[in-house]
């Protein structure tokens, strides 16, 4: 590690931003909001074989790799706030995406498919912005 990243990492200011960040995620609705947002990322990974729909690969790998993401990201929010909240904005994105992927991913829009992904996407969508939030509230 560098001087000037050693300088940067024990700097006032950056420790008192992730201790508000820390305190954040600390709070209770966060804690809920970040983990039913990693339930919502797994049961879109896994909502090919739980719905069915396993036939649409292009939507099966789509819904398993956003979920993962998602899952990952609830996992990143929940456990080191402070340092991944820069990227908070990426999860209510995912969201809109799966919302919007039966539509986009060619042959793949059934009732089926539509109904999971645009309850899952608008639930991720949700949770996605209250973690926003969260976090724009603890920078102001």
């Amino acid at each position: 590690m560098s001087l000037m990243t050693r300088e940067m990492e024990s700097h006032p200011d950056i420790i008192r931003m992730r201790e508000r960040y820390e305190a954040a995620a600390a709070n209770p609705a966060v804690q809920v909001a970040d983990g039913l947002t990693l339930l919502a990322g797994l049961f879109l990974a896994l909502s090919p074989w739980i719905i069915g729909f396993t036939g649409w690969s292009g939507l099966t790998v789509n819904n398993l790799v956003t979920g993962l993401t998602v899952a990952l990201l609830a996992l990143g929010f929940s456990s080191a706030f402070g340092r991944t909240y820069g990227i908070a904005w990426t999860a209510p994105l995912i969201g809109i995406w799966t919302i919007l992927a039966p539509w986009l991913v060619r042959g793949a829009a059934t009732s089926q498919t539509i109904f999971t992904n645009v309850i899952v996407g608008a639930i991720i969508t949700i949770l996605g912005l209250i973690t926003l939030g969260m976090g724009m509230a603890r920078r102001r």
